[in-house]
C-alpha cells in the first residue's frame, strides 16, 4: 500500500466519536482526536494527494499582533479586516493568486470550510492578489489566544493545515507562554516556520530580536528565520505599513513563489514533520481509545454480573418453596385440606389419588389452582427483573463512564432504566403460558409409554402436569429428594402422587426437564431486560477493534517504503 492508501486506512477509524465516555482526561483525548482528524483531513490527505499544489502560508499569533495589518501590508491592498475592537479577525481570509483561486475554491483545502467571497461565520473567505505570484497563498487566521473558544480552535486547525508558519508576535507579548506552546508544536511537528516580530520600538530591536532569537534557540527552533517590524506611528488602525518595514518578508515570499524547488523543500520538511508526529500521536490516540473499551466492558459487566443475579433470584425462588405459599397454597388446601393429612400420608396414598382425580376432572375448580401458580411465576420473574435493573443502574452511577452516559439519557429515562420493562408483564405471560404448554407435551410423552398410559389417564393429562408444575417448586429437581414441610406439605403430596404415576427416576428426569425448560424461558427475558442497557453501549461505543486498526495503519504509514511517494 502507498503513503496515500495508508493514511486514507488511518483516516477511516476516527470517523465516529472515539471517546463517547467521560473518563480520566478525556476532553485532551477529545481535542487530540481533533486534531489528528484535522490534520489529516486539512493537510496530509490534500497535500499528498496534490504535492506541487500551491504553497499554504498560515499568518497566525496572538491578539493584537498585527496580523491582518502586515497581510493587507504584504499584499498592498485591504484585504484583511484589522481593528482595535478584538477579536477582529472573525472569519479567516485567504489571499491567493488570480491563477491559483480555482485550486483554493475547490475542497481540495480545509474542505471542511465553505468558501465565501464577503465575511460569514463558518466560512474561509477567498480574495484574490495580483501582488501575490503564483504558487503561495496566505492565510491570515484567528487570534491563537482568542477569547472566544471556536476561534482559537480554527486557529489551530488552520496553523495545523498549514505548510508555512508565518508566526506573527510583538515586542511586548513574544514571551507569552501561549505562542510558545504553538512554536514548540511547530518544532514538534518539524513545520515549515518564520517568525515577524512586529512593532518593535527602533530602540529595542537589537535587544528585543536577540532575546527572540535566545529563546528560539532554548525551544529547540535554532535556525528559524526571523523578521523584524519596526513600530511605525499610523495615521489609523487600518492603515498599512510602510513599504520597506515589510519589504524583507515579501520578497522572501515572493522567492517561494517563483522557486519551485524551494516550495518543494517547505512541503517536504512540513509533511515529513506531521508523518513523523504520528509516531507519537496515534499511540497515544490508541491507547486513550483502549481505555474507552475498557470502561465500555466495565459498564457491559456490570449488566452481565446484575442480571445473572437476577437469575440467581429467580433460581431461589424456585428452591425455597416460596411461591408455594399464598395463593397457590389456599387453591390446593381448597381441596386436600390440612390437619392430620401428611401422618396418614403413606397408607392414603390411593384415597389422595381418588381425591386429586375429583379435582383434575372437573369436581374442583382446577383452572384456580392453575391460575394462581402462573400468577407466583410471573411475580417470582417481576421482581428478579426489577432486582437486576435497580442493580445494573446503581452500578453504572459508581462506575467509569456510567454517570455520564446516564445523564446524557437524562433522569426520567434513567430512573425508567432501573425498573422492568413496561411491558415485561405480558412477556412474562406469554413465557409462562408457554412452559405450562412444554409441561403438558412432556407429561403427554411421557404418558404414551404402555405402563403409565392408564395411570395418567386415571389423572388426565392437565392433573397431572400442574403436579409436575407444582414438583418444579417444591423440590430440588428431584435430585436430592423432597423438601419436606415446605407449604404445608404440598411438595410431599404432588412428589407421591407423581411417583405413583410414573415412577421415582421419570419424576426425577421430568422435573428437571421442566424446571430447565422455565429458566431457560426466564433467561430469555432477563437478557431482553439487559439489551436496554446493552443498547446504551451500542449506540455509542466505537468498534472493538478501533485501536489495533489505528496501530496497524500507523505501521503500514511508517514503513520505510511509504515514504517513496514523497
Amino acid at each position: 500500500m502507498d503513503l496515500l492508501g495508508a493514511l486514507e486506512s488511518l483516516r477511516r477509524p476516527l470517523d465516529r466519536d472515539l471517546f463517547p465516555l467521560t473518563i480520566g482526561e478525556t476532553a485532551a483525548d477529545r481535542r487530540a482526536l481533533r486534531e489528528l482528524t484535522g490534520q489529516l483531513d486539512d493537510y496530509l490527505l490534500p497535500r499528498l494527494r496534490a504535492l506541487d499544489a500551491p504553497l499554504l502560508a498560515v499568518v497566525g499569533g496572538s491578539t493584537g499582533a498585527g496580523k491582518s495589518t502586515l497581510v493587507n501590508s504584504l499584499v498592498g491592498t485591504d484585504v484583511a479586516e484589522p481593528g482595535v475592537l478584538r477579536p477582529t479577525t472573525l472569519v479567516p481570509t485567504l489571499v491567493v493568486s488570480p491563477d491559483d483561486r480555482s485550486w483554493f475554491m475547490g475542497q481540495n483545502v480545509l474542505p471542511g470550510l465553505s468558501r465565501a467571497t464577503g465575511a460569514g461565520p463558518g466560512a474561509l473567505r477567498v480574495v484574490t492578489s495580483p501582488a501575490l505570484g503564483a504558487g503561495l497563498a496566505l492565510l491570515d487566521a484567528p487570534d491563537i489566544d482568542s477569547v472566544v473558544t471556536s476561534n482559537r480552535e480554527l486557529a489551530a486547525q488552520l496553523l495545523a493545515a498549514a505548510d508555512l508558519w508565518l508566526f506573527v508576535t510583538t515586542a511586548a507579548r513574544y514571551a507569552d507562554e501561549v505562542p510558545w506552546s504553538f512554536l514548540r508544536s511547530a518544532r514538534e511537528r518539524s513545520t515549515a516556520l518564520a517568525v515577524v516580530l512586529d512593532r518593535v520600538p527602533p530602540d529595542a530591536v537589537e535587544p528585543v530580536a536577540r532575546d527572540l532569537a535566545r529563546l528560539l534557540t532554548e525551544n529547540g527552533l535554532d535556525g528559524t528565520r526571523l523578521f523584524t517590524v519596526r513600530e511605525a506611528a499610523l495615521p489609523s488602525e487600518k492603515a498599512r505599513l510602510p513599504v520597506e518595514s515589510v519589504q524583507p518578508i515579501a520578497s522572501w515570499l515572493a522567492g517561494l513563489a517563483a522557486d519551485a524547488a524551494a516550495r518543494s523543500r517547505v512541503v517536504r520538511q512540513t509533511l515529513s514533520g506531521a508523518l513523523d508526529s504520528l509516531d507519537t500521536r496515534v499511540p497515544a490516540l490508541a491507547t486513550a481509545v483502549s481505555r474507552q473499551q475498557a470502561a465500555f466492558d466495565g459498564l457491559r459487566s456490570i449488566v452481565s454480573g446484575a442480571y445473572a443475579g437476577g437469575m440467581a433470584d429467580f433460581d431461589e425462588g424456585m428452591r425455597d418453596g416460596s411461591l408455594l405459599r399464598g395463593e397457590v397454597l389456599a387453591r390446593w388446601q381448597d381441596f386436600i385440606g390440612t390437619g392430620d393429612l401428611m401422618r396418614s400420608l403413606e397408607s392414603r396414598v390411593g384415597w389422595l389419588r381418588d381425591r386429586i382425580v375429583g379435582f383434575f376432572t372437573g369436581r374442583v375448580p382446577e383452572v384456580q389452582l392453575k391460575e394462581a401458580l402462573e400468577s407466583g411465576v410471573e411475580t417470582l420473574i417481576r421482581g428478579a427483573a426489577d432486582g437486576s435493573a435497580e442493580r445494573a443502574l446503581e452500578g453504572w452511577s459508581a462506575a467509569p463512564g456510567g454517570p455520564g452516559l446516564l445523564e446524557r439519557l437524562g433522569a426520567v429515562e434513567s430512573a425508567r432504566l432501573g425498573r422492568a420493562s413496561p411491558d415485561l408483564g405480558k412477556r412474562a405471560e406469554a413465557v409462562v403460558r408457554g412452559w405450562q404448554e412444554y409441561v403438558l407435551d412432556l407429561v403427554r410423552a411421557e404418558g404414551a409409554e404402555k405402563r403409565t398410559t392408564a395411570r395418567v389417564a386415571s389423572f388426565g393429562v392437565n392433573g397431572a402436569g400442574v403436579l409436575l408444575m407444582l414438583a418444579v417448586f417444591a423440590s430440588t429437581g428431584g435430585l436430592t429428594g423432597i423438601e419436606v414441610g415446605i407449604a404445608g406439605g404440598t411438595s410431599v403430596l404432588s412428589q407421591k402422587l407423581l411417583e405413583a404415576v410414573f415412577g421415582d427416576q421419570a419424576v426425577r428426569t421430568l422435573t428437571v426437564q421442566a424446571r430447565e425448560d422455565l429458566r431457560e424461558r426466564v433467561r430469555g427475558l432477563l437478557d431482553t431486560e439487559a439489551a436496554r442497557f446493552t443498547a446504551l453501549l451500542e449506540s455509542v461505543e466505537p468498534p472493538r477493534d478501533t485501536a489495533d486498526a489505528l496501530l496497524s495503519a500507523l505501521r503500514t504509514v511508517s514503513a520505510p517504503v511509504s515514504y517513496t511517494h514523497l
